[in-house]
């Protein structure tokens, strides 16, 4: 939110600087995020009336102007602005001015005429960008005033970064109430006086949906001038908060919405058909909003409506058809309370924002309805006139205020402080809070506009907060310090993360939401979990694989022209698992299983000399897969996964369970996806890859290995790893490694057969081993193969 700090200070002034002003209320928890100067610093420069005007006898785009200053003789005046008139008010540089930037006004020569002076734009006083002619001023602006001084350029705006909870800010009549509060400074809230009606106009009103809408009030003001300009004070403040003037009625209700925090509408009367009825919307009706959108509502959305239909969006936007334009005569105020509840995520929905939903979903005071309209009265009739009716305030239903009890004795335990109870005391009186003492504790009551104090930690917050942060000491912890050992036996994710860096993957972190669609692709998953308030449409459901976060990353990347890509997430999927006990890992029947990603595409290696160009492939993956288990050994045996590649995909198994799945990226998604090459992708479970055991000592042997190969004939659809998996289980214990080296199917192997090639080493620790021993730990290993797998030894 942004205002002038002059419209703030009209309201509080407390003794301080705009720095320190700022500094206070941001450490008071409402971040002053910018304090910038409405103008730069000038001198010089004064109010000015051309009294005269003729052409520049010797240039054709130039006037001689004679400016009156009030006293003394009019000065003349070269000017060349497009829009100088005869009679025009600007202001006037004199001679020893000195402009922004710098610039120091002197009399001088221009085309053989004496000018004394300049006539400034609004570019030149650096108040905004507009150069193309001179500031106009008022008709009734006095005469030699300094120029700061008329257009009250000694100010600042100040923008405010609010957090969601403390709406009563949203307006300068609720930062005073804490600048009231934080300094003890006098509390000038505009006068909100009661105009008496002079009409018996009014309109009906019914508020059919009371769990939508608490509040509805209402006034009929006839015979108003909607062309009527308006003042310029007020167009000041609103360009100073950010808002454009379009029209006085529009400006006013813009202005006490800003000043008082209760948004308003401003209604054709002699547009509306019928009584207004604030209900739920209907499948299929449309209205056309004020920015010229048309919207079809449902019975989700709370709507303002008459006798033809919809004609608003409660809290949200009013409609095109009823709108108050400059030849209207005849309006009707609204001023409402909509609950929260019933505000947020609409207008997301239609992908558009507003001032007023802004505010209502995040809590509007709902005990000054009547005030605002009352405010926007009194601002209508002196700017426009018109004959007021009564003012109707229907009211349904409205929240209840429930009292929040404080212990006196916690409040100082959570602060770290003794803040003495007199003074807690004080600061809930200063916030204008209701309060009691009852023995150890206050009782406080919020007032309406504070929708955020709701239990004891609220009040604590408070007190703290009014007392000071900074008042706060920061003491060192009293509790001894003490060194865990980490465990030997786990390593951490960040080892883990560390590892992927070294083998040349980037880590990236990507949204826990993603697009249904990834679901249905990558995991075959129909039934997600849904986000109630998604932040976008694509975002709308939890993700169960990382893996199409990744394939978005790889795409991204690819599409920036990076020829090699290699990247890697640590993140949390969320599973459904229905009747989950809520433990760390599973709440609500949500299990939340940390995961471990990473997708490759693009060459296998850098470009360089020594090795030829290749794409990566699955088997340098499943390489990178192995370095980042180890000194766990993990297995892989073939399986199809909705992500990836038929045959070219293998399930990760860690002493025989599966803990995630390797693979190319299918074909199908390559497409979808626009990837101009395959890639390769991986995601395991973090939690077994964490345990590695405690370290295990080997005895290193002094005596000569014996290396033999063993190549055998095996059916072609059968895994090598079964193999594998058969002669480790079974294999001699002087067998020190046995490990696949050779796949071949070819001339000398009969159809549908393969051959694969084994290198088995084998060493004793206390002997060398014979010719014999080795033999016959072969001829075992041939015999258990062609026992379970039907192998034959290759010749």
């Amino acid at each position: 939110m942004q205002f002038s700090e002059r419209w703030l200070r009209s309201m509080a002034d407390p003794p301080l600087g705009t720095a320190a002003l700022a500094h206070l209320l941001t450490m008071s928890g409402l971040e002053i995020e910018s304090s910038v100067p409405v103008a730069p610093p000038f001198t010089g420069v004064v109010t000015g009336e051309v009294v005269t005007l003729a052409q520049h006898p010797n240039a054709e785009r130039l006037k001689l102007c004679r400016v009156s200053l009030g006293a003394g003789e009019p000065l003349q005046v070269v000017c060349g602005a497009p829009n100088v008139k005869l009679g025009m008010k600007a202001p006037f540089a004199r001679a020893g001015a000195r402009l922004p930037g710098g610039v120091d006004v002197k009399a001088a020569q221009v085309r053989g005429i004496e000018s004394h002076g300049m006539l400034c734009s609004a570019r030149e006083l650096g108040v905004s960008a507009d150069h193309s002619g001179l500031l106009e001023l008022p008709a009734e602006t006095p005469l030699g005033r300094d120029i700061r001084e008329v257009l009250e350029l000694d100010d600042h705006l100040l923008t405010l970064k609010l957090t969601p909870n403390r709406a009563d800010c949203l307006s300068v009549l609720g930062v005073a109430r804490e600048v009231s509060a934080l300094t003890g400074a006098a509390l000038n809230a505009p006068e909100v006086a009661a105009v008496a009606a002079v009409n018996d106009a009014r309109f009906p009103v019914r508020i059919a949906d009371p769990h939508g809408c608490g509040r509805f009030a209402g006034r009929a003001i006839r015979n108003v001038n909607a062309a009527a300009p308006t003042p310029e004070w007020m167009k000041r403040r609103l360009e100073r908060a950010g808002q454009r003037s379009i029209s006085a009625l529009v400006d006013v209700s813009n202005y006490v919405m800003l000043e008082l925090g209760r948004p308003l509408h401003v209604y054709d009367f002699d547009k509306l058909a019928g009584a207004i009825e604030v209900r739920a919307g209907r499948n299929g009706e449309r209205v056309k909003l004020l920015n010229e959108q048309t919207v079809e509502v449902d019975e989700t959305v709370l709507c303002i409506t008459d006798a033809s239909g919809v004609i608003g969006l409660a809290g949200i936007m009013g409609g095109d058809g009823t709108k108050a334009d400059l030849a209207t005569r005849n309006v009707f105020l609204e001023s409402a309370f909509f609950y929260p509840g019933a505000i947020a995520g609409r207008a997301r929905r239609y992908n558009f924002t507003s001032d007023a939903s802004h505010r209502f979903e995040r809590g509007v005071d709902f005990d000054n309805n009547a005030a605002g309209i009352e405010r926007a009265t009194r601002l209508i009739l002196e700017i426009c006139g018109g004959e007021p009716g009564p003012t109707d305030d229907v009211v349904a239903r409205l929240p209840q205020r429930k009292p929040v009890r404080m212990r006196i004795g916690r409040a100082q335990l959570v602060i770290g402080i003794p803040v003495a109870a007199a003074e807690m005391e004080a600061i809930f009186r200063r916030l204008g809070f209701a309060v009691a003492r009852d023995a150890d504790a206050f009782v406080v009551t919020p007032p309406s506009y504070r929708f955020d104090i709701a239990i004891e930690e609220d009040l604590i917050e408070e007190v703290a907060r009014v007392h000071g942060f900074d008042r706060i000491p920061a003491n060192p912890p009293v509790a001894p310090a003490q060194m865990c050992a980490e465990p030997e036996a786990r390593r951490s994710l960040h080892d883990l993360r560390e590892r992927l860096a070294e083998a040349g993957y980037q880590e990236v972190i990507n949204f826990s939401f993603v697009d249904a669609a990834w679901e249905a692709d990558f995991a075959a998953n129909p039934d997600p979990i849904r986000l109630l308030n998604p932040i976008a449409s694509h975002l709308a459901v939890m993700r169960t694989t990382l893996a199409g976060g990744l394939v978005a990353v790889a795409r991204a990347n690819l599409n920036r022209k990076l020829e090699r890509v290699r990247a890697f997430e640590v993140g949390r999927a969320y599973l459904r698992v229905p009747g989950a006990r809520a433990d760390a890992f599973a709440v609500a029947g949500v299990r939340q299983p940390m995961r471990v990603a990473g997708i490759a595409c693009g060459p296998a290696a850098e470009e360089q000399w020594g090795i030829a160009a290749r794409a990566v492939d699955f088997f340098d993956v499943k390489g990178d897969v192995e370095a980042l288990l180890a000194p766990l050994v993990a297995g892989f045996e073939r399986a199809d996964h909705p992500a990836l590649h038929p045959g070219r995909s293998a399930r990760v198994l860690l002493d025989g369970q599966p803990i995630g799945w390797v693979g190319e990226l299918h074909p199908r998604w390559q497409k979808k996806y626009e990837l101009p090459q395959p890639a390769v992708l991986f995601e395991l479970d973090a939690a077994p890859l964490t345990a590695i055991g405690m370290p295990r000592i080997l005895e290193l042997s002094k005596f000569p290995p014996v290396v033999r190969d063993l190549a055998v004939v095996v059916d072609k659809s059968q895994p090598a790893q079964g193999l594998l998996d058969a002669l480790a289980a079974e294999k001699p214990p002087f067998v020190r490694e046995i490990r696949l080296f050779d796949l071949y199917q070819g001339e000398g192997i009969p159809e549908r057969r393969k051959s694969l090639a084994f290198r088995i080493v084998m060493q004793d620790t206390e002997r060398t081993l014979t010719d014999e021993e080795a033999d016959l730990a072969i001829t075992k290993m041939v015999e258990l193969l062609a026992r379970r797998f039907a192998a034959t030894l290759r010749t």
